[in-house]
């Protein structure tokens, strides 16, 4: 083969997008016993990167690293998603806003997909943590498309209570109410709370503007727990699906992320 055919071939083969390392049917690994850094770092091993105009490319770098934390510029929607699937973890991360939006007048968002099944798409089967503000912690269940375009199994059930809008809130002590396709909000979500650029609710956990929020995630079985800089803001049981892949959200708003590791359950 010439020379310069040979560095062409290897030119297109460098450009080409890097495919999932793991087939949706793989097993997920589980439990977790040893931590396992999902982020390392220094560059995006172990996850792929999905963008709903480009799929598996990143033309515009929407993703990437900067001062040892991922970078999610908000251009576009889309996800990074881990390689591998995993069920029974402890998931533990910190996230900050950077100054980048949409442009609207509504909060900054972005989230954390947990248990994705099915194929890569806008948005996969899976659990959200909702990450936008004033509204940290709360659950959407997604439940996407599978592969044959049918709609994908998708629910939880969790204690609540009504609040004085007439909306259910997660409390331990309250009433088994199962919910599937809609956002079910954390304990002291703000009634009549008004999702205006950098808002905050009245009893927000997360950190001010700026600054570094962590959010853990326990899987365990079929239960998700889920909590803001160290308080318990949520939680649901039979959760389906109840493993997967891991995805950090990119929806119109710049947001960095590190420390992203699993560690066994407590």
């Amino acid at each position: 083969m010439p020379t310069f055919i040979f560095r062409i071939s290897v030119l297109v083969l460098l450009t080409l997008p890097v495919a999932p390392r793991c087939a949706l049917g793989d097993e997920p690994i589980g439990p977790i016993t040893k931590p396992i850094k999902l982020f390392n770092g220094r560059d995006l091993s172990g996850f792929h990167t999905y963008l709903k105009d480009t799929e598996h490319q990143d033309p515009d770098c929407v993703y990437s690293v900067v001062d040892g934390a991922i970078r999610i510029s908000g251009q576009g929607a889309g996800y990074l998603a881990t390689a591998q699937a995993y069920r029974d973890y402890h998931l533990t991360l910190e996230f900050r806003w950077g100054k980048k939006t949409d442009g609207s007048a509504f909060v900054r968002n972005s989230g954390v997909l947990v248990h994705q099944v099915n194929p890569d798409r806008i948005w996969p089967s899976s659990i959200e943590i909702q990450l936008a503000q004033g509204c940290e912690g709360d659950l959407i269940v997604i439940p996407g498309k599978d592969s044959g375009g049918a709609t994908g199994r998708a629910t939880i059930t969790s204690n609540t209570r009504i609040a004085a809008d007439k909306k259910s809130r997660w409390s331990p002590d309250g009433v088994p109410t199962k919910h599937s396709g809609q956002q079910f909000w954390w304990s002291k979500h703000q009634p009549g709370f008004e999702e205006k650029l950098d808002t905050r609710g009245r009893d927000d956990l997360a950190s001010p503007l700026g600054e570094w929020t962590r959010v853990e995630c326990l899987a365990r079985g079929s239960r998700l727990t889920i909590r803001i800089n160290g308080t318990t803001v949520n939680e649901a049981y039979d959760v389906e699906p109840a493993a997967g892949r891991i995805l950090l959200q990119n929806e119109g708003s710049e947001v960095f992320f590190r420390d992203v590791r699993l560690e066994p359950l407590p």
